[in-house]
């Protein structure tokens, strides 16, 4: 079993910046892969990025260049560094792992919301 536990949302200018963590806690040397998605109002949730536990990471097109996906394994935390933020942006951010079941964990979700 897996937990997740995200923070860092909040409201912010666009142009501005924010860091969602995902800190994970139980059997997490079984995890394979995070990523972070995220839900606008009335949209469907949408992929925003992808670390596995090898290291390698994967943006999705609309946040190329602006968000970056780390990991912090000494603190079990997944960071998602979101800079020059638009109101697109704005939605619910979820956290996701992966185990070596291919079972799936979700986080609670963190609301971020992007002000014109």
């Amino acid at each position: 079993q897996v937990q997740l536990v995200e923070s860092g949302g909040g409201l912010v200018q666009a142009g501005g910046s924010l860091r969602l963590s995902c800190e994970a806690s139980g059997s997490i040397f079984s995890i394979i892969v995070a990523e972070w998605y995220r839900q606008a109002p009335g949209k469907q949730r949408e992929l925003v990025a992808t670390i596995t536990s090898g290291g390698s990471t994967n943006t999705a097109d609309s946040v190329k260049g602006r968000f970056t996906i780390s990991r912090d394994n000494a603190k079990n935390t997944v960071y998602l560094q979101m800079n020059s933020l638009k109101p697109e942006d704005t939605g619910v951010y979820y956290c996701r792992a992966v185990d070596s079941r291919r079972i799936q964990y979700w986080g609670q979700g963190t609301q971020v919301t992007v002000s014109s």
